[in-house]
């Protein structure tokens, strides 16, 4: 296992939806009970590909999420390895009945794939834009969250989930994402990635917020404040021994996150912390709030998800050292 930072903040030119597509026709390639179950969806994800070479295996119900979630389960149900796509406010909130009791406690291993999470969403809008999406899944026994960053990690966490013998939900950012790590770049569900050494704080992002926590550790080195940052691509199972490590090495935490606070990845480090290690915690992500119509840089911003922010919640966590 390996990975390479890239580091340039630079946008790719690619779209991150090809990661999951790239890895997708490798699978069903490799494997013929490998499937994927879109929601009407399959231009907005590229998964064209896939039902063009793979006709019998791409299955698109419609828009009908609930229907679709359903017949995901019967497929897994039967031995065949499923991934299931739709919106993530779709594939969560319309669609979590259904992902509960077909899925999970019948124990049936389907990965679900959520596009658009946060404010990815951007010009779909508020309706369209799951800020509580994994605070959903969080809840459910066994299951597997992953929030990944860009091309190398969806391509490689997409492998890795359809060798994984649990159910699953993937965030999926579509379209322009900043290039994190170098193609080739290998992941493991549950584990955490120290991208950036430091001792007076750690930063700990995932998805869209890496980039921004790497931003946020330039601005710090260069006022002399040295700030640990981990890339947390898995929120369920969670690597608790980086964390802890962290923790006890950096003495506080900042957790920056795409989601509401109150259910994700930072309230998943705050119950570890409290009973393990308790450590001053800032939060960056959502703070209960909907959400709402604007290009994605706009949103950024609105909701505080910037580097500045970042290094602002840093320096107080510091302070409360």
């Amino acid at each position: 296992m390996s990975i390479e930072l890239i580091g340039k903040h630079e946008k790719d030119k690619r779209a991150n939806r090809d990661g999951y597509v790239a890895a997708m026709m490798e699978l069903m390639e490799a494997d013929n009970k490998v499937c994927h179950v879109d929601c009407d969806l399959e231009s907005c994800i590229n998964t064209t590909k896939l039902a063009k070479a793979f006709p019998t295996r791409t299955i698109n119900v419609g828009i009908a999420e609930q229907n679709g979630m359903g017949v995901a389960a019967g497929m897994a149900a039967t031995g065949l390895t499923v991934f299931m796509h739709s919106f993530g406010c779709f594939s969560s909130r319309r669609a979590f009945d259904q992902a509960f009791l077909a899925v999970a406690y019948e124990e049936c291993p389907v990965h679900i794939v959520g596009s658009d999470p946060g404010v990815t969403a951007a010009f779909n809008g508020g309706t369209h834009m799951p800020f509580e999406d994994c605070g959903l899944y969080m809840n459910v026994p066994n299951m597997v969250i992953v929030d990944t960053a860009d091309y190398a990690q969806t391509y490689s966490l997409t492998k890795k989930l359809a060798a994984c013998d649990k159910p699953s939900y993937q965030r999926l950012i579509r379209k322009g994402f900043v290039t994190v790590y170098a193609d080739g770049s290998d992941f493991e569900i549950g584990k955490g990635y120290e991208l950036k050494e430091g001792n007076d704080v750690a930063i700990i992002a995932s998805g869209i917020m890496v980039d921004e926590a790497l931003k946020a550790n330039e601005i710090l080195a260069a006022e002399g404040i040295a700030a640990r940052v981990i890339d947390m691509p898995t929120w369920k199972p969670l690597d608790e021994e980086i964390i802890l490590k962290a923790a006890a090495e950096c003495g506080c935490i900042v957790t920056a996150e795409n989601h509401q606070v109150a259910t994700g990845l930072g309230s998943a480090i705050s119950n570890l912390l409290i009973k393990n290690s308790p450590v001053p915690q800032e939060f960056i992500g959502i703070q209960n709030r909907f959400g709402q119509v604007g290009p994605q840089d706009f949103l950024q911003k609105e909701y505080n998800l910037l580097a500045e922010d970042i290094v602002a919640a840093a320096k107080k966590a510091i302070s409360r050292k």
